[in-house]
């Protein structure tokens, strides 16, 4: 069995939050060793307290799935609070088992991914409760003009995936997922075509075939495609 292990990190509450490292670590180990499992990669989120961003969970998440891996996290039932995490998890085509959990399946993020959203519209709904009573009293709040144009910018850019997600093509596709992956291996160190795709076949990352034999000359044809990608992404 082969797995993608994911940690989140906190420096703030890593030790009163019950997921810190050393318990994350400890509970993967233990998993690891009752199901014989051999650990591909790790990848380790640290939390910035108030963004959603979950850049590292989306890089393991594409690993796994590129690897034919399953995703590993130490305790799902902390992370049930968290919208931004179950959602992603449930919309990725990954498989995954939480160490605390192992019995999780879809159906199970699915309906914490519900409660989780519900407890969500809950706050939302109080927090406009409590803005339209202090408008009554005459409290201004905001910029309304502010407020208008963020609306508009978030429908265009809705507008704007939506059409490039219609017209890429399945090639387009396999290259975006393969990008977090060669990143990291330029980032440490590995620049050549050669180097790159050796690294690719020590990660088991499969090409676009399906298959584990990576060559310079396949590893340019994706970087090429990156690189239009970004060409035509960038504003005239």
């Amino acid at each position: 069995m082969k797995i993608i292990t994911y940690i989140r990190v906190s420096t703030a509450r890593q030790g009163a939050s019950g997921l810190g490292l050393e318990a994350q670590t400890a509970a993967i180990k233990r998993f690891t060793e009752q199901r014989n499992a051999h650990v591909v990669a790790e990848y380790r989120e640290v939390e910035s307290g108030t963004k959603s961003e979950r850049p590292e969970l989306i890089k393991a998440l594409e690993h796994a799935k590129l690897t034919g891996s399953t995703l590993v996290v130490a305790k799902l039932d902390r992370l049930s609070r968290d919208p931004a995490f179950l959602l992603t998890l449930q919309q990725s085509e990954a498989k995954f088992i939480a160490a605390d959990m192992p019995d999780a399946n879809e159906l199970t993020i699915g309906i914490m991914a519900l409660i989780a959203k519900q407890e969500r519209q809950a706050i939302s709904d109080r927090t406009k409760a409590a803005l339209q009573a202090a408008k009554a009293r005459g409290i201004k709040l905001g910029n309304p003009n502010g407020v208008a144009a963020i609306k508009v910018n978030n429908s265009h850019l809705l507008g704007a995936k939506k059409a490039g997600v219609a017209v890429a093509s399945k090639a387009d596709a396999y290259a975006k997922s393969l990008a977090p992956t060669i990143s990291d291996i330029q980032a440490a160190g590995y620049h050549s075509l050669t180097g790159i795709a050796s690294q690719l076949e020590q990660r088991q990352v499969k090409t676009a075939n399906g298959g584990y034999n990576w060559y310079a000359r396949t590893v340019k044809r994706v970087l090429d495609r990156l690189n239009t990608m970004q060409t035509n992404d960038t504003p005239k």
